[in-house]
């Protein structure tokens, strides 16, 4: 059988149990056209899971996201978690939530059918949620696991699959692998007896037996009670109102930010109009993540005309938050996730002493987190208060688990990617509560007659001034996928003794678990799961490291530099020194390790 025929079996076979029209027809058209190098694509294997779960382009085939893909892959869930949970007698539930992307109410019921045929209760929310809504509602329901459908900000033509476990957090080993392995020993024939009828008929006789049910308004109601117990700064929020201007980015979290801060007092949110509802075709935004270049611009032309004091923003799930504070010349100046997870830490930290007074017993072991790739300035606050650091992979699921790890306090963990989670409410990013614990900051620094800017100013002064970065290659493909895999070996091959013309000081590989020291020759072990990520640690404190996405079909690299400030110095003056040798180090390491 010839390279094409294998394909066009394979396509064929899928199409026999695909339980859409939609991409059955997409199917039979690729089968009549023969092109190889397409159903090679789109047939040759499957969706994997990444962070979390997986994510990709709708369309059909495993390589795609689609309703027999997601049948598939929540066969394997379901047999994982009856599995590892055999021998309880309890029942076994799993919590669905979707966000407004093409699609994501389909794949929502699909995997809703699945459990449900498979005796799991199932409860499902009935209209659009944000992601922290689902990972909170997870434990809240007593549940062994959660899947969101969404693809958070990936561009609108993707969907994603994203499942929690029993804990809340997101999957980390055992339970990943383990899932994909029994998806992969899961065969088609299996996943598509189960679909005979209508998706409508079979849902319905599963909301009549109680096995599918909807999520109860407790819970929400639950989950807004618990993130305003998160609040430092009542008094100030309640004397010195802070008006904001927030964008959903055609996402789902304007209905429940607009719940919070009104239950909070806060009634000077102004939404801006066109992006407030969701939309799967993102139409005001060319790629819809707030970190993305003219995302906020109808933001701030909004702000500015209602004289804002900040700007809030979400991504399509409102998992995370982008900030945006005045810059002092009537325009407006954008936070970088770093910068607004050192604001929030050292705010929670500063408050919580201050309510203890000099008796801080009381407050336990507390602890903060972060990411290898984001400010170590985190580790300098924390050290400074005297609480416990930890810095884990790149992935909030790896923070969220060090959080439950804890036997303490967990006061706040951040990724640099705005990803933010603040105390034991949602055991993984969460943009609404972050959003209104940074309103909140606004309004303290205002009853001081100050800014959040002049705030982060006193920060710097305080730890140094730390200046970072982050380039992206996008490569995607098979072919992107093996270029991505030389980049790494390369690096690892042939490591850089100096960067932007500072010596390296010490490589550390997560990969292989293992740190050498250039100087001594000295080497080491590194207390973290094996992963893809390469730090370059330089002789005058900065560092670079280099990692694939775990989502996306990029390499990442990751630029940080750290500033002394003076006496005299203005933070422009200290900024623009730290962004001229952050420049060094990104022209010199993106030619090295890419070639060009």
């Amino acid at each position: 059988m010839s390279e094409l025929e294998q394909w066009r079996a394979s396509a064929r076979a899928w199409m026999a149990q695909d339980p859409e029209s939609e991409t059955r027809s997409e199917t039979e058209t690729l089968l009549q056209t023969a092109d190889a190098d397409a159903l090679k694509e789109l047939f040759s294997g499957r969706l994997t899971f990444g962070t979390a779960g997986m994510r990709g382009t709708i369309g059909p085939g495993p390589n795609q996201m689609n309703a027999l893909m997601v049948r598939w892959v929540t066969t394997g869930l379901a047999q994982y978690i009856q599995g590892w949970n055999a021998g309880s007698s309890q029942e076994q539930s799993v919590v669905i939530g979707f966000d407004g992307r093409r699609g994501s109410r389909l794949f929502a019921d699909h995997a809703a059918d699945v459990l449900a045929a498979a005796g799991f209760v199932v409860y499902v929310h009935e209209q659009v949620v944000p992601t922290p809504v689902l990972a909170h509602a997870v434990p809240e329901l007593g549940a062994a696991g959660g899947i969101m459908v969404t693809a958070s900000h990936n561009p609108p033509k993707d969907n994603g699959y994203k499942v929690y476990w029993s804990n809340g957090a997101q999957i980390i080993p055992p339970h990943d692998s383990g899932i994909s392995d029994t998806i992969d020993a899961t065969t088609l024939d299996a996943v598509g007896a189960a679909a005979d009828g209508s998706l409508a008929d079979r849902m319905a006789a599963h909301r009549a037996d109680g096995r599918v049910r909807t999520v109860p308004a407790a819970v929400y109601a639950r989950y807004v009670e618990r993130v305003l117990a998160l609040r430092v700064h009542k008094t100030e929020a309640a004397s010195h109102p802070v008006r904001a201007v927030y964008t959903a980015m055609h996402g789902v979290g304007a209905a429940t930010l607009e719940d919070v801060v009104a239950t909070a007092g806060h009634h000077e949110l102004v939404s801006v109009p066109e992006q407030r509802h969701p939309d799967p075709a993102f139409p005001t935004v060319s790629f819809p993540n707030p970190e993305e270049p003219g995302a906020l611009d109808l933001s701030m032309a909004l702000a500015t005309k209602v004289d804002a004091d900040i700007i809030v923003a979400h991504d399509p799930d409102a998992d995370r938050l982008a900030v945006a504070v005045p810059d002092g010349a009537g325009g407006w100046r954008q936070l970088t996730g770093n910068q607004v997870g050192v604001l929030l830490a050292e705010d929670l930290l500063t408050a919580q002493e201050r309510a203890a007074g000099a008796d801080r017993s009381g407050l336990g072991e507390r602890l903060v987190a972060t990411t290898i790739v984001s400010s170590s300035m985190l580790s300098n606050i924390a050290k400074a208060h005297g609480v416990q650091y930890a810095e884990t992979l790149t992935g909030f699921k790896w923070i969220a688990n060090a959080a439950i790890d804890h036997d303490g306090p967990f006061v706040v963990g951040y990724e640099e990617a705005l990803g933010y989670s603040i105390g034991p409410v949602v055991r993984d990013k969460d943009g609404v509560s972050a959003a209104l614990v940074m309103m909140d900051l606004v309004a303290w620094c205002k009853a001081r007659e100050s800014t959040l800017w002049e705030y982060l100013g006193d920060l710097y002064r305080r730890y140094g001034l730390y200046v970072s970065a982050q380039q992206s290659f996008v490569m995607p493909g098979s072919e992107g996928a093996a270029r991505i895999r030389e980049i790494m070996a390369n690096l690892r091959a042939d490591a850089p003794e100096q960067i932007g013309g500072v010596a390296v000081r010490r490589i550390r590989d997560i990969q292989t678990g293992t740190w050498r020291d250039l100087g001594s020759g000295e080497t080491g072990r590194i207390d973290l799961p094996a992963s893809n990520v390469l730090a370059f640690d330089l002789v005058d404190g900065s560092r670079v490291l280099a990692r694939p996405s775990g989502t996306e079909p990029k390499v990442k690299f990751y630029f940080e530099v750290r500033e002394q400030m003076g006496a005299d110095d203005s933070m422009a003056t200290a900024e623009l020194r730290g962004m001229a040798r952050l420049e060094q180090l990104k022209v010199d390491f993106v030619a090295r390790a890419t070639g060009g």
